[in-house]
């Protein structure tokens, strides 16, 4: 089996994994506050309201991968993607077998705590694909990745809420099996895609991840740091939606958590169609900049417009603009990257992507909560689309980007 034909399937089990569990979190989280000494002291500092214990969990999901992200893509430029990847994939059975069995807000936060840290590989996968296809081809191997996750998300929430019926750990379970099964045909199947041995014969030296977070932060006009941060603050933005819609569903629409996991469908399956068929002919006809000015403008759109609608027809193509718009942003903004980095950084690049990416998921959600249950349900989404909006203008040159890379490779 060719190697993005694997990791397709691999990311594919992953991702769905992570949906059976996911939408579910609000709603283990709204019944067992309450309780325990979690609970206790957040409500004592005034943080004990449902919207914000939801961003915090969703927060520290963020913290873990942001605190691994970085080492995990270096270890992967030392010894290999394969070694990292397992290693993420076997976290995710844990944290969803403590998913399944928790009994409170402790053992939930640290089940998204475990699952965040093995989330960190998303950088090694996103390197792997790069290592496996050629430059060219790079945005549309990446969409074809993100699309495989994307029927995860459309499928993961379907089969949540179906394992409802076995009670409150049978989706946890679920995942783990899944997720068990998954490690054992990457383990098999998925051969590595990066010699170290060779890159450290030819004198190239990885840098340190602390040099690498430097060189963003002080050179933030170079194409590299640019298009990290284009990537961390659009998805911190679309990480303040997804961390209230559940609740804004629920209290505007009368959502509950045996129905949200059929809208994550929804937009999943719209995600995926474009990610797979249209996406590569967007790229072709527009180029990787202009389009992913596209994506950030629908993004917004979908955002604004979201808290506005004055029936579900009109919500269903306010939501439909969001998964239209990610699908057209990160693909094209992680293809520029993977470009710009040389190979025997790749992974410590990519990782820094999800670094700063979590940093934007931590800030993101926490945000959104607060504002959620302070300023009203509709602030969080029009906050993040006047972000997006104005995140445009980061991405007005970066066509000189593509130009300077394809130079450079020719």
């Amino acid at each position: 089996m060719g190697k993005l034909v694997v990791l397709m399937v691999t990311a594919f089990v992953d991702m769905m994994g992570g949906l059976i569990v996911f939408p579910l979190v609000p709603f283990y989280a709204k019944r067992l506050i309450g309780h325990g000494p979690v609970w206790t002291a957040l409500d004592a500092i005034g943080l004990g309201g449902v919207g914000t214990i939801v961003s915090l969990m969703v927060m520290s999901f963020a913290v873990a991968q942001l605190i691994s992200a970085p080492a995990w893509g270096r270890f992967s430029d030392k010894y290999g993607r394969r070694p990292a990847l397992m290693v993420g994939l076997g976290a995710s059975v844990i944290s969803y077998l403590i998913f399944a069995f928790t009994n409170s807000l402790e053992l939930l936060f640290l089940c998204r705590i475990v699952q965040g840290a093995g989330g960190g590989t998303v950088g090694v996968i996103q390197a792997y694909v790069a290592d496996a296809t050629k430059p060219e081809e790079r945005v549309k191997a990446l969409g074809w990745l993100s699309a495989a996750t994307n029927m995860g998300v459309a499928i993961g929430p379907a089969i949540g809420s179906a394992a409802m019926g076995f009670g409150t750990w049978g989706p946890g379970v679920v995942a783990a099996m899944l997720a068990l099964v998954n490690m054992v045909f990457a383990w098999f199947y998925l051969t590595e895609s990066y010699d170290p041995h060779a890159a450290r014969a030819a004198g190239k030296v990885v840098r340190k991840g602390r040099e690498a977070l430097t060189r963003v932060l002080t050179h933030a006009a170079e194409p590299a740091s640019r298009m990290i941060l284009i990537y961390a603050i659009t998805m911190g933005a679309f990480q303040v939606m997804t961390t209230v819609l559940a609740l804004f569903l629920s209290g505007r629409w009368q959502v509950t958590e045996h129905s949200i996991g059929y809208f994550y469908t929804y937009v999943g399956t719209i995600s995926f169609i474009t990610r797979a068929l249209v996406l590569g002919r967007m790229v072709d006809w527009l180029g990787e900049p202009r389009l992913s000015r596209l994506g950030m403008f629908l993004l917004a759109l979908g955002l604004v417009t979201m808290p506005l609608a004055p029936s579900l027809p009109f919500l269903a193509l306010s939501v439909a603009c969001v998964p239209l718009g990610t699908a057209f942003t990160f693909p094209c903004v992680t293809g520029l990257l993977s470009r710009i980095v040389p190979q025997h950084e790749r992974g410590l690049y990519m990782g820094m992507q999800q670094t700063f990416g979590g940093v934007a998921r931590v800030i993101g959600p926490l945000a959104g909560g607060w504002a959620f249950d302070h300023l009203g349900n509709g602030v969080p989404f029009f906050t993040a689309g006047g972000i997006v909006l104005a995140t445009i203008f980061l991405g007005l040159d970066m066509d000189r980007y593509v130009a300077h890379a394809r130079a450079t490779a020719n």
